[in-house]
């Protein structure tokens, strides 16, 4: 696929990798980036052969600055977990008059309530060592380990059944803001189906034949 602000690429492994490559505005999400960037995870998600997918940018040191603030400017109307050490993370939006509300639907869900509360209100910026300690990120890596550690985890992500990490990834979405007597409800039905799948019985099989599974995705 032809882009104009991003890089998309699907790897023998099944990874697609999705790069923003807009430097020259330190990848602020234009109109043109985001419908994009829908597009590609769309085209990601329909493609068979597409088993995980990494979002990172081409900028030597930014992911992306954020909203495009140019398009705010010309009342333009827009919408809006690995870390590399001296990455640095914030919700800048309320030093410009703005707010960060779509983000904090995510935040509010991963980082405990009074750092959320100060990561919104004074938009200050925090390091990849505190993002991880909060729960924004899950790992840091020292620079030169950055990109094969980002590979070993996308490797291993799509090394597993597609069907599984389907319907698990719909399960914690799900269950996450459930009554727990819901919630267990819930995830019965969704380990009833699991058991009736292909995957399931070949995961099982490989494991007791000691070989790798051969998923079918069914």
């Amino acid at each position: 696929m032809d882009h104009a602000t991003l890089r998309y690429d699907v790897s023998e492994t099944g990874v697609a990798t999705i790069a923003l490559n807009q430097p020259e505005t330190r990848n602020a999400l234009s109109n043109e980036l985001l419908d994009e960037l829908i597009g590609a995870f769309v085209a990601a998600r329909d493609d068979p052969g597409v088993r995980c997918v990494v979002l990172t940018s081409t900028h030597e040191r930014i992911f992306s600055a954020g909203a495009n603030l140019g398009g705010f400017a010309g009342d333009t109307p827009l919408v809006e977990k690995l870390a590399r050490e001296g990455a640095r993370f914030g919700t800048p939006e309320i030093n410009v008059g703005v707010f960060p509300f779509m983000i904090m639907a995510l935040i509010y869900r991963n980082v405990p309530r009074k750092k959320t509360n100060e990561l919104l209100l004074l938009g200050e910026q925090i390091s990849a060592q505190e993002a991880e300690r909060i729960g924004i990120v899950n790992r840091v890596f020292a620079p030169e380990e950055f990109e094969d550690g980002v590979r070993d985890w996308a490797d291993k992500l799509a090394a597993k059944s597609p069907l599984l990490m389907q319907l698990g990834k719909d399960a914690m979405f799900r269950q996450q803001d459930m009554a727990f007597l819901d919630a267990l409800d819930f995830l019965r039905a969704q380990l009833t189906i699991a058991f009736s799948t292909e995957d399931i019985q070949e995961g099982v099989r490989a494991f007791f034949e000691k070989r790798e599974p051969e998923w079918k995705g069914r």
